[in-house]
Parts: C-alpha cells; structure tokens; sequence
C-alpha cells in the first residue's frame, strides 16, 4: 500500500500578517493511522522541502497525542523535512492520495495544475483521493472527464461556514469550502461543528474538520483493502 500525502506550501494568512500552513493533527493522525495499516508513504507539497506548520496546530489547546508523537518522531520530521516537489510526482506509483488541510491550501493547492492533474488522473486510474478540511478546497478547478466540476452530483463535505466564522477567517480566506463545494453542484452535508463527520462517494472521501482527519484516513485505508 502506498499512499501520497499532499502538503501546502503557502504560510500566509491573506493579508493579516498571521502565519498559516498545514495543520498538524490533519497530518499526525494520518500519518499513524497508515504507518499501522502498513502503508509506505511519500510526502508532497509544490515548493518540496519543509512545508510551513500553521503556528496554531501546535498550540498546547490542539495537541492530541498523534501531533506529540509526530513531533518527536525524528523519521517523521525528516520526511517532513524533505517532501517531494509535486510537479515531479504522478498517480501511478501510488494507490491512493491523501491531502490534509489547514489554510494553507486555499492559497497554493487550489490553484495548483499539478494538483489538479494528479487528483483527475488518481481518480481515472480508480485509485481513490482522500481530503479533509479546508483540503476539500483543492478541488475547486478540478473536472470531471466530461468537464463538469469533480464535486458536481457528488456526496462531499468540508470545513463549514460556521467553523469557519468561529475562527473570524470569512473574509480573510479567498473563499469558503462549503461554499464552494456547493456552488460547484456538490451534495453538501456536515456534521456538528468541531466533531468527526466523514463522507464517501466511491473514490472520493472528504472530511469535515481536524477532528475527521483520523477517520478519513480510516476509510481510505479500509477502501483500499476491499479494493485489493
């Protein structure tokens, strides 16, 4: 099994000075939850090298014991330390793609053609793609064969609104996940806000919010395993 974990390369949070990235416990819990299926994992991000960590991932309030871990695990950091370019990665090495989210993505993913060919190809290859957050974000000029929106007439979720407003960013983001996905003809559905809430149609799971991230990479592991 082994999957591509996809990072963000941007670190800053629009116009308000603040630092942005990936955020940590949508890596961490991953991470862990495909090291114990088995999984050989390669780490991505536009720029490669160190991804930038959203300042506030690592705050002792979001800490959970996967990002302890992660952070003291000295092979982790290396990985992390020295993630491919993604210009320089395809589907075809990988049986799945894995992407966490942050703000970050918004930014540089969304508007990433690397990112959008790797994600219609995974896809068309029928390898599934997995994104949780603001991930689901990355697929906003992502086309389905016929050149439809990806999300159109699909089941997806993403990082609400509500989440969003919680943490005042409405009008700093470029724009809103769940906006978004439903603009784009997706079948929108969350959960409570702050809580795990997973969606899948066929190849393509999408998660709500940090705390999804453990889930979605359950589901994308046990989809892989009915798939082989």
């Amino acid at each position: 099994m082994n999957i591509l974990i996809v990072l963000t390369s941007h670190d800053t949070l629009g116009n308000t000075g603040l630092k942005t990235g990936f955020w940590l416990e949508e890596l961490a819990a991953p991470y862990y939850a495909f090291k114990a299926a088995g999984a050989q994992l390669t780490l991505a991000s536009p720029l490669g090298g160190q991804p930038p960590l959203d300042p506030k991932s690592n705050d002792p309030a979001f800490q959970t014991a996967d990002t302890k871990r992660f952070e003291a695990d000295a092979e982790a950091g290396k990985a992390l330390a020295n993630t491919v370019p993604l210009h320089t990665v395809s589907h075809e090495p990988f049986d799945a793609v894995f992407y966490p989210g942050g703000h970050g993505p918004l930014w540089d993913l969304a508007e990433d053609k690397h990112s959008m060919t790797l994600i219609e190809s995974t896809l068309q290859a029928g390898k599934p793609v997995a994104l949780v957050c603001h991930a689901p974000g990355v697929l906003r000029h992502v086309t389905q064969p016929d050149g439809r929106p990806l999300v159109a007439g699909k089941k997806v979720t993403g990082f609400t609104n509500t989440e969003e407003a919680a943490v005042e960013l409405t009008n700093v983001v470029p724009f809103l996940v769940e906006d978004m996905l439903v603009n784009h003809g997706g079948h929108y559905s969350k959960g409570p806000d702050w809580q795990p809430y997973v969606v899948e149609d066929g190849l393509l799971i999408t998660g709500q919010n940090p705390a999804s991230s453990a889930l979605a990479a359950t589901a994308l592991i046990q989809l892989l395993q009915t798939q082989g």
